[in-house]
C-alpha cells in the first residue's frame, strides 16, 4: 500500500503595511519647513534695513494687529472673501454644467469651440473698464470679474473630463439601460471629478488675484482697496501687513480645498492604488 505525500505551498507571505506612525507630524514637519526658513531669512535679511519702502520683518508684524484685529477683518477682509466665494461658487455651477453639455455633444463641441478659444484668451482684467460703465463699482461687477474668470479652467477641464471617459464604460450603462439622471451623476460626473477637482484648484488662485485686481480698480472696501489705500498714503509697514495677510487667506482657502477634494476624489485614489498593486 503505498503513501501519499500532500505537498502543501508555503503560505505566501504577508505584504506589509506601510508604516503609517510619525507620518502625520514628518508632513507637517516638511510643509513648514520651507515657510519658516523663508521667514527666518526675511527677518534676519530685513532686521537691519533703513530702506522706507522695505521695513524690518519685526515693524510689520508689529503693525499687524492693529491693522486688521480692529475691525478691518470685518470691513474689509470678510466682504472681499464673500464676493471670492460668491464668484467661484458661480463658475463651478455654470462651469461643470455647460462643460458637461459640451463634452456630451460633439456636435455642440464643434459648434462652441470658436467661441470657447477666443473668449478665453481675453485676459478678465481688461474686462473690468468696460464692466465698470455697465454694472458700476459695486459688488455685482467683482463678482462678475472673478466669475468670468475662474469659469474658464473650470470649463475647459470639465469638457476634457467628460470626453475621457471610457467607451466601455459608456456601453456598459447603456446596456444596464441606467437613467439618464443616474448617469451623469455616477458615470459622467463622477468620472470627470479628477480633471473637474483639478480645473476648480486653478480657479482658486486665478479668483483670488481676480478679487484684489478689481478692488483696485474701483471700490471702497476691500482688501486690494485697502492695500492700495496704505501704498497711497505711505502707509508701507501697514501695506505689507495687507500683502501677508493677502497670502494667509489664499493659504487658508488652500487647506479648505484640499480637505473638500479628499473624500470627493477618494474612489480615484482607491482606483490608482489598485492598479500599481496595492504600492503606495
Amino acid at each position: 500500500m503505498s503513501t501519499t505525500t500532500e505537498l502543501t505551498a508555503p503560505a505566501a507571505p504577508a505584504t506589509p503595511r506601510r508604516r503609517r506612525q510619525g507620518s502625520l507630524p514628518r508632513r507637517v514637519i516638511v510643509a513648514v519647513a520651507l515657510p519658516v526658513l523663508l521667514i527666518a531669512a526675511w527677518w534676519l535679511w530685513s532686521a537691519d534695513s533703513e530702506s522706507f519702502f522695505a521695513p524690518p520683518l519685526a515693524d510689520i508684524v508689529a503693525a499687524f494687529p492693529s491693522t486688521w484685529l480692529e475691525g478691518r477683518l470685518t470691513s474689509d477682509v470678510l466682504p472681499s472673501v464673500i464676493r471670492l466665494l460668491i464668484g467661484y461658487a458661480i463658475a463651478l455651477v455654470v462651469g461643470i454644467g455647460l462643460g458637461m453639455a459640451i463634452g456630451l455633444s460633439p456636435t455642440l463641441r464643434a459648434f462652441t469651440e470658436p467661441a470657447l478659444e477666443f473668449f478665453r484668451a481675453i485676459p478678465p482684467p481688461v474686462m473690468i473698464p468696460i464692466l465698470m460703465l455697465f454694472l458700476g463699482i459695486f459688488t455685482t461687477m467683482k463678482v462678475f470679474v472673478i466669475a468670468t474668470g475662474c469659469l474658464w479652467p473650470i470649463l475647459l477641464n470639465t469638457i476634457e473630463g467628460v470626453r475621457g471617459i471610457d467607451d466601455v464604460l459608456r456601453d456598459t450603462s447603456q446596456v444596464y439601460r441606467l437613467r439618464r439622471g443616474t448617469q451623469l451623476r455616477t458615470l459622467v460626473l463622477r468620472g470627470a471629478s479628477p480633471q473637474i477637482m483639478t480645473g476648480a484648484r486653478q480657479a482658486l488662485s486665478i479668483g483670488i488675484i481676480l478679487m484684489v485686481i478689481s478692488e483696485m480698480f474701483a471700490a471702497n472696501n476691500g482688501l486690494g482697496f485697502t492695500i492700495v489705500q496704505f501704498q497711497r498714503s505711505f502707509a508701507i509697514p501697514q501695506m505689507w501687513t495687507g500683502i501677508i495677510l493677502l497670502g494667509l487667506v489664499g493659504v487658508v482657502l488652500s487647506i479648505i480645498f484640499r480637505a473638500v477634494e479628499r473624500p470627493v476624489l477618494a474612489w480615484y485614489r482607491g482606483l490608482r492604488q489598485s492598479q500599481r498593486g496595492g504600492n503606495s
